[in-house]
């Protein structure tokens, strides 16, 4: 039985054609600055977000990580999402290496900081405090596309203090596919999304496909600072093209195909709802969210796996899709929870729970 993995986007394997590109691609020493294919997917991706240099980077993890320190100094602050990445589930780096303080804030159910709540933690000059510089927005969240006019709003509110912008962009060519106006491209409508930032970090594996890699994306001096930071946190990679051109191929090739995830979320969303003891968050994007009553959802996850569907369970139940899966297996993730519930009663809670990656 083939497995049905919507545990997230990031297990997809590459396809024939990423192996062929990443075969043929021509290498050299990335932390001489020499790799050709790395050089080209930095300047590509530079481009498409409208920036004017980018790193590519092992992780996400480490691309905000080296973003955030680029931006602040030892006692410094960013303004985060009580429940972003970046401040949640990238292991508090940049408090453990940089000593930069996060002063986490509440989301409302599509992530957004009230405008309000982000200007009153703004500190004051004051020795007292540490120094406000940055803030950080996540564009998906939780599979939610940032509307442009809060990414404006909050953005231009943190110009008007002295802060800089920084956005966790993992999954935003997805944002960017669902967001996009008729006749709009996708890379024009990252660029759009970009242009409110100072510096944002973009993922290639995740709904793009490639096996590894994120790229940062800023001004020169920002990625000149990154890549000595990069260097310290053992990022500094030798023939790295094999990788670069994994997301290169990506990006010529599974950019418009996410509308595809997108589709399939939502007919995964329609196909699990009116069941009774679920109740399914709507799809915007790829993610698709779901709480089970009656304590059942670990007991769920279980069922799911003994007949060959993945999912994860930290908050609520999340499937992710991607280009490994399609309507088929959509259709075999559906017809495994509807007889899950037809064939059994709450049960109590008690297996232990995945984390969201």
């Amino acid at each position: 039985m083939k497995t049905i993995d919507l545990r997230s986007d990031t297990v997809t394997q590459p396809t024939e054609a990423m192996r062929v590109a990443m075969m043929a691609a021509p290498l050299g020493d990335d932390v001489f600055g020499d790799d050709p294919t790395v050089n080209a997917l930095q300047n590509r991706i530079a481009a498409i977000t409208g920036k004017a240099a980018a790193l590519f980077m092992p992780s996400g993890t480490q691309s905000n990580l080296c973003g955030i320190l680029a931006h602040c100094g030892r006692g410094d602050e960013y303004i985060v999402g009580q429940l972003a990445h970046t401040y949640r589930y990238e292991g508090g780096g940049a408090a453990v290496f940089g000593s930069v303080q996060p002063q986490p804030l509440t989301q409302d159910a599509q992530g957004r900081m009230a405008l309000a709540d982000i200007a009153a933690a703004i500190k004051p000059d004051d020795p007292h405090f540490a120094r406000t510089r940055l803030l950080c927005l996540e564009n998906t969240w939780n599979g939610h596309v940032m509307p442009d006019d809060y990414l404006r709003e909050a953005t231009a509110l943190a110009r008007q203090q002295g802060l800089a912008t920084h956005l966790d962009g993992a999954r935003v060519f997805n944002a960017a596919v669902a967001s996009a106006a008729p006749g709009q491209g996708a890379h024009a409508r990252v660029r759009e999304i970009a242009d409110h930032f100072d510096s944002l970090s973009v993922c290639f594996s995740k709904g793009l496909g490639a096996p590894v890699g994120s790229a940062l994306c800023g001004s020169q001096e920002l990625i000149q600072s990154a890549r000595r930071i990069r260097k310290m946190a053992g990022g500094g990679l030798r023939q790295a093209g094999l990788l670069a051109a994994c997301a290169l191929h990506a990006l010529d090739h599974h950019v418009d195909r996410l509308a595809d995830d997108h589709a399939n979320a939502r007919r995964l969303a329609e196909g699990l709802s009116g069941i009774e003891g679920l109740t399914v968050k709507s799809a915007e994007t790829n993610i698709v969210f779901v709480d089970v009553a009656d304590s059942r959802g670990p007991a769920l996850l279980d069922f799911l796996k003994a007949n060959g569907v993945l999912a994860t369970g930290l908050i609520g139940l999340r499937f992710v899709t991607h280009l490994d899966v399609d309507a088929a297996g959509i259709d075999h993730a559906i017809a495994t929870v509807r007889r899950f519930f037809a064939e059994t009663s709450a049960v109590p809670a008690g297996a232990a729970r995945t984390g969201p990656y």
